[in-house]
């Protein structure tokens, strides 16, 4: 009988990130591996990186620092980096921190289990981050049980073409690669028979998903060309009941997507759709390919189509040569549009990314006072529109009970918010509820649960 050894993982960064490590530990559980939230008692300890800004690298850094401690107690055990920073330092991830016994980069990850065994036998040490052109997502049914199995992310691409000057996700996922249709309709098949949902289609940009074959042509057995017939397809599928997406590029945000909010039921009003900056002077330097008039004509179709969309985004501060009436203009936006929430970021020099040679830097100072302002007002802007919907009664998908009063149980609804509510009787995930929100807390609702209206979708 094989024995079975431990694996623990650390992830850092995107859902696309999350997903890369459930497929990881999924590959390593079939080479006889079990997923351990202790590293010290792990056989295989694997930090999943994030190179997209400064901080997330650097926290991953002082992390791996802090195993060398583990591996000098355990000097069989494996340590591996996978993810954005592995593919952007490779080599010299090995030569800074020689206690490392893996470097693998986003398309090599399902080599791990093969990786593992070589590096075991102290075969291997060169880090595996060729990034190649004719690279195929291979096809993968994930596991269903466990923790949130009423809610997955699926892989539909990866990869990004557009070259942002702040960005290095070309360079770290390489270009864009989109999976075969049939591979994922496979997959969210499978998903749903086994009580999944809800699901999250992933992507660096989702918007320029192409259905090709292998050798790059349409493929013909499974007839989808493009994201918003996958859509409409996925939507056809027995036992789905929300759809989601992320991230999308606003340059490439078509009428026939826009026109699926307002045609396809299972497509959650959510819509997270990264501006960056509200200065068309910056937007040009971010090689952004769109004008602030741009992407409002597009937030404008969307609520048309579909009113009361959610609609969330990404907001850079402090970039390159970004004077106080360009962030002025970024903070005119974010009054003008009101988003229901958004991430923001002070921005940081990224390796090969363009801006890094951009001479006009702005002081650390002014880039924290901008990110605290922005912070301000957009979280003031996501608790007034939070505040307008309370006393209304929304559909909640069931996500968990609180560990610490039975009674107590959260969900979603279909724009994203997070409610807690109170039922006295046994609820399962991914069942849907009718819940009136009666209070408004920091990040949440409290709601009350309808009981007569309770429904369940299938």
């Amino acid at each position: 009988m094989t024995k079975t050894k431990a694996i623990y993982i650390k992830t850092f960064g995107c859902q696309m990130n999350e997903r890369d490590s459930e497929i990881m530990v999924q590959l390593m559980g079939e080479a006889s591996y079990r997923e351990t939230s202790r590293p010290e008692e792990a056989d295989c300890i694997v930090v999943n990186t994030c190179g997209i800004r400064g901080k997330a690298a650097q926290k991953a850094y002082s992390l791996l620092g802090g195993y060398r401690a583990i591996k000098d107690l355990r000097p069989e055990m494996i340590i591996a980096v996978t993810g954005c920073v592995a593919q952007l330092d490779g080599e010299n991830l090995l030569k800074r921190m020689p206690h490392l016994d893996l470097v693998v980069g986003p398309q090599n990850i399902y080599r791990l289990p093969e990786l593992v065994r070589a590096a075991q036998r102290r075969a291997i040490q060169a880090p595996a981050v060729e990034l190649r052109g004719d690279f195929v997502i291979p096809p993968f049914l994930p596991k269903t049980a466990g923790k949130g199995s009423h809610r997955r992310f699926v892989t539909i691409m990866q990869g990004c073409n557009n070259f942002c000057a702040y960005c290095v996700v070309p360079h770290t996922r390489g270009r864009e690669i989109s999976r075969k249709p049939q591979d994922i309709i496979d997959e969210i098949r499978h998903l749903a028979a086994h009580g999944v949902r809800e699901i999250i289609l992933l992507g660096q940009n989702v918007n320029s998903y192409r259905g090709l074959n292998q050798v790059g042509g349409k493929d013909e057995n499974f007839p989808v060309s493009d994201f918003p017939t996958l859509l409409r397809t996925i939507a056809t599928l027995q036992g789905i009941s929300r759809l989601r997406f992320t991230t999308s590029h606003p340059k490439d945000l078509s009428p026939e997507l826009v026109r699926c909010f307002g045609e396809i039921d299972h497509l959650c009003p959510h819509f997270h759709l990264p501006v960056q900056s509200g200065s068309d002077r910056i937007l040009a330097k971010m090689n952004r390919k769109y004008t602030k008039a741009d992407y409002l004509t597009k937030v404008a179709e969307l609520r048309r189509v579909r009113p009361g969309i959610a609609i969330t985004t990404d907001i850079i501060v402090g970039f390159p040569g970004e004077s106080n009436e360009d962030f002025e203009e970024t903070m005119n936006l974010v009054n003008f549009v009101r988003y229901d929430s958004a991430f923001s970021f002070k921005y940081s020099d990224r390796p090969n990314a363009v801006a890094t040679s951009f001479a006009d830097q702005v002081p650390e100072r002014i880039k924290s006072e901008r990110l605290a302002r922005l912070q301000s007002r957009l979280e003031e802007i996501s608790r007034e529109i939070r505040v307008s919907l309370v006393g209304t009664t929304q559909e909640v998908m069931v996500e968990s009970r609180n560990k610490n009063a039975e009674e107590q149980w959260s969900g979603r609804t279909t724009t994203n918010q997070i409610v807690n509510f109170v039922c006295d009787h046994p609820l399962t995930p991914g069942q849907q509820l009718l819940v009136r929100l009666e209070e408004v807390c920091r990040h949440s609702f409290r709601g009350q649960l309808i009981h007569q209206s309770m429904t369940e979708k299938t």
